[in-house]
């Protein structure tokens, strides 16, 4: 295995992590605590 093939796995992996990431944050069932979260700053003590 050269260096070449190795920052090629590297590059798909970090790919797929960004992509899993991307699609958790937009998934349905998270938009009620990220709305929660995204109003915090809002709320009055």
């Amino acid at each position: 295995m050269d260096i070449n093939t190795l920052r090629s796995m590297v590059t798909v992996t970090a790919l797929v992590v960004f992509l899993g990431i991307v699609w958790w944050a937009w998934s349905g069932k998270n938009k009620e605590r990220f709305d929660e979260a995204a109003n915090l700053p809002f709320e009055q003590d």
